[in-house]
């Protein structure tokens, strides 16, 4: 049986509200269905990173992700100008499969076209490299462990 279609925007997160509903997100995606402790999944990056939000007509989160830029993505990019950093990219379980993570992938790209940025990195847990690959994302390096979990570098030019 396939989800049923939900009505949901995707938004560059503004104010302390939204930053806690993307935070909520990602609690349930990572640290509870995944396992991810908590004290890795947030870190000081989360201040100066852009957050982008989905959320239901009626307001309730349904994904998030993070744009990391500047100083803060040059320990996860070797200090390469122009290139940015997505992560903590998760959606709920429940509306998987409806295009919640592909409008959430092309809000962070958006974002960073609008800093100027001209690639984006970012590392995905292997069970997701088809995902990114259909986005237009080249895997790169070998396969490292993050949290305990398979990932690989990949990157798409913007």
């Amino acid at each position: 049986m396939s989800p049923v279609p939900v009505s949901y925007e995707v938004r560059v997160a503004d104010g302390p509200g939204d930053r806690e509903a993307c935070f909520a997100v990602r609690k349930e995606v990572f640290v509870v269905e995944q396992g991810v402790p908590e004290d890795l999944e947030y870190d000081a990056y989360d201040v100066v990173a852009v957050h982008v939000l989905a959320v239901r007509d009626d307001g309730v989160p349904l994904g998030a992700g993070r744009l990391l830029h500047g100083e803060a993505a040059v320990g996860k990019t070797g200090g390469e100008p122009g290139v940015g950093v997505l992560g903590r990219l998760a959606v709920l379980g429940e509306v998987r499969g409806l295009g919640v993570g592909v409008a959430l992938v092309r809000a962070v790209e958006e974002a960073a076209r609008a800093r100027g940025l001209t690639a984006v990195d970012l590392g995905a847990q292997t069970h997701a490299l088809g995902f990114y690959e259909r986005l237009g994302y080249v895997a790169y390096g070998p396969e490292f462990l993050d949290a305990g979990m398979p990932h690989r570098a990949m990157r798409r030019v913007l």
